[in-house]
């Protein structure tokens, strides 16, 4: 059964509950913790910040697509893009960072529940799936999450 923007925006939804409910629940001495250390590193407050900075970034994309824009250029530095935004926010505290991830994220649950089944197979260049549908950009950003939430336990579990 094809997904519909109604299944894809209460995903995105419940998967931002789950976010949410995750980093809240971590405990002063987590957020500093490193996550990656190959290239730059990132610690769990990066990395949120980077969740809400990549929600804001594909709210834009879609929209652009939506436009019958074509997505981001071809020579788009996913890498760079994510240093510059993540960097703006180094000093965001843990507690704003989730109200902003939060706000951003019912942003784009709403940005998708008003989209048309049509729109779902608009395609337009993503930064990492390349040339892609709606649904499946849509569908990156909860998993996108899940995959970096993942690694994070991982960090938080290994130093217990």
């Amino acid at each position: 059964m094809p997904d519909t923007p109604q299944s894809l925006s209460e995903r995105l939804r419940i998967e931002g509950e789950k976010t949410v409910t995750i980093f809240a629940q971590l405990e002063p001495k987590d957020w500093e913790k490193a996550v990656y250390a190959d290239g730059e590193t990132w610690n769990i407050r990066q990395l949120l910040a980077h969740f809400v900075t990549a929600e804001a970034g594909i709210e834009d994309l879609i929209k652009n697509i939506l436009e019958d824009g074509k997505g981001v250029s071809e020579d788009f530095d996913i890498d760079r893009y994510n240093s510059r935004q993540v960097s703006r926010h180094i000093d965001t505290h843990p507690v704003k960072l989730i109200e902003m991830f939060s706000e951003q994220r019912a942003n784009t649950v709403e940005l998708v529940k008003s989209l048309r089944a049509i729109d779902l197979q608009r395609v337009g260049r993503h930064p990492f799936l390349g040339m892609a549908s709606l649904e499946d950009i849509i569908k990156l950003i909860y998993r996108h999450n899940q995959i970096h939430q993942r690694d994070m336990r991982r960090v938080i579990d290994a130093a217990t």
